[in-house]
């Protein structure tokens, strides 16, 4: 109960503070109504009005969570779970992408990082303009991604993948170079009386000091991921994925859907990262590191 209340309080708090944006932001349309029919309404049929409108500005919790059912649990008790109306179909979709970029990401990043480590021109060169890439904004250069990939053919999961390794990589490569980087001075003098080659080096020493920073960047490098792969699909006006979910609410008003599409994307994240962290504890438990 010591861990679980904080956790409840928390919860209930912002429970209560939406519940009460969503009254005070939605009541103007709730009065508007009432004073073109000539009716003077109490305080709680205002309050009720608020958390049933159709449209509503914000949308109440329990609208929220109706909508996630509807598209989600009721679709696979109906045996609809791979429609077009389904959450769950349209998060598999974007997971696609998702795995596909943070694989791609994840090489990259481990790659670059190996050569920052082992090579000073590289660490001179390459670094800065890694660093210097996640300072172009991803609305601005997702477009560009998908009309330069579309004009040579290149259409559908690919165009989203490259993305989502775009924003995933970055993470990779600061965490892994800190993470190769870490054995100390003395470690690795250690090492070379026994006449280690680099390669030794690096497998027996500064690859398995490295695991926790992977993990640790692995799981920034995912939830980055989830993000460039929604951003991918917002440019091409898609009819797959949490991204066209979203954009077909933007256009038709639809805002129960839109935070619906929200919540499905924070939870897949949550789980992801979630798998991340438990592979984190088997293989840190395995290789003698856990805390």
């Amino acid at each position: 109960m010591r861990s679980v209340l904080p956790i409840l309080t928390v919860v209930m708090a912002i429970l209560a503070l939406w519940y009460g944006a969503a009254v005070m932001l939605n009541r103007q349309w709730t009065l508007d109504q009432a004073a073109r029919a000539g009716q003077e309404l109490t305080l709680t049929q205002i309050v009720a009005d608020t958390m049933a409108q159709d449209r509503p500005k914000l949308p109440a919790p329990h609208q929220v969570g109706a909508e996630l059912w509807n598209t989600t649990g009721a679709m696979v008790l109906e045996g609809k779970a791979f429609t077009r109306r389904s959450l769950i179909w349209h998060g598999w979709v974007t997971l696609s992408a998702t795995l596909v970029g943070f694989g791609i990401g994840t090489a990259a990043g481990i790659l670059l990082a190996i050569g920052i480590v082992h090579n000073r021109a590289m660490d001179m060169s390459v670094m800065p303009w890694a660093i210097a890439s996640q300072t172009i904004p991803i609305l601005a250069i997702a477009p560009m991604i998908i009309v330069v990939l579309n004009s040579v053919g290149i259409s559908g999961l690919l165009p989203k993948a490259i993305i989502s390794a775009y924003l995933s990589f970055f993470p990779v490569v600061v965490g892994m170079v800190a993470g190769l980087r870490s054995p100390d001075r003395m470690q690795l003098d250690l090492l070379r009386t026994y006449s280690a080659s680099p390669a030794q080096a690096f497998w027996k020493l500064r690859w398995p000091s490295s695991m926790p920073y992977l993990f640790t960047s692995l799981k920034v490098g995912m939830a980055a991921s989830l993000v460039g792969a929604i951003v991918g699909e917002l440019p091409t006006g898609a009819v797959r994925g949490l991204g066209a979910r979203l954009l077909a609410g933007s256009y038709y008003g639809q805002t129960v859907q839109i935070w619906s599409a929200l919540f499905a994307a924070a939870i897949l994240a949550a789980t992801l990262v979630g798998i991340i962290g438990l592979i984190q504890r088997i293989t840190l438990a395995r290789m003698g590191m856990a805390r």
